[in-house]
């Protein structure tokens, strides 16, 4: 089994700033929200599944599914929410084990946005979060999706607390500051993972 690092953090946080530094170093990243667009992409079983459940207002007229009429659909409905979470969670799954298992670097880095609130935190080796101060959360929010200071307050509501995120945490980077900031903490966080893994391959193998 390869050595796992999942990677999380609320939104606004700067996931993706932290994955880009691990992939500049040559580590594969396996992105959770990469592999849960590609299952339901045109042509793929699950999106027949959810047409044929929801009705043909959930599709595109380019075929391809419309988040937006989905996100309305569950956010109203429990129910309806439970459905999709029970076809699409197995296949995210079997995705991401299979990108895992194919992976050529020393340890991967496994971004999964929702791992505390899905409770995913042990089937990685180790957890990083990228941790940022809600004030600096909701204006990058705002300012990426172009919503309103309360919406962005809303869907930061609807995750993991912060306070959640770090309790499961083994490592934390702070993204407040600079990007270079970042990409110094990375280059050590990286030696750190290079030694863990080759202690966890050294135990495989004994």
């Amino acid at each position: 089994m390869v050595y796992t690092v999942a990677l999380t953090g609320g939104i606004g946080s700067g996931k993706s700033t932290v994955a880009d530094n691990f992939s500049r170093l040559g580590i594969t990243v396996v992105d959770a929200d990469i592999i849960a667009r590609q299952v339901v992409a045109p042509g793929q079983p699950a999106l027949s599944i959810i047409a044929d459940h929801f009705g043909d207002e959930i599709l595109l007229p380019d075929g391809s599914l419309s988040r937006r009429v989905l996100r309305e659909r569950i956010f109203s409905s429990p129910a309806e929410k439970q459905w999709l979470n029970a076809l699409l969670h197995p296949l995210i799954h079997q995705h991401t084990q299979t990108e895992i298992n194919q992976a050529l670097s020393p340890y991967v880095l496994w971004v999964v946005p929702l791992l505390v609130e899905n409770n995913l935190q042990q089937k990685a080796d180790r957890v990083l979060v990228v941790d940022v101060s809600p004030e600096v959360q909701i204006a990058r929010t705002m300012a990426r999706d172009k919503v309103s200071r309360e919406h962005a307050q809303q869907i930061i509501a609807a995750q993991a607390t912060r306070e959640a995120r770090l309790s499961a945490a083994d490592d934390v980077i702070n993204n407040d500051g600079a990007p270079e900031k970042v990409a110094a903490h990375v280059d050590r966080l990286h030696s750190q993972y290079l030694e863990l893994a080759a202690q966890a391959a050294q135990q495989e193998n004994e």
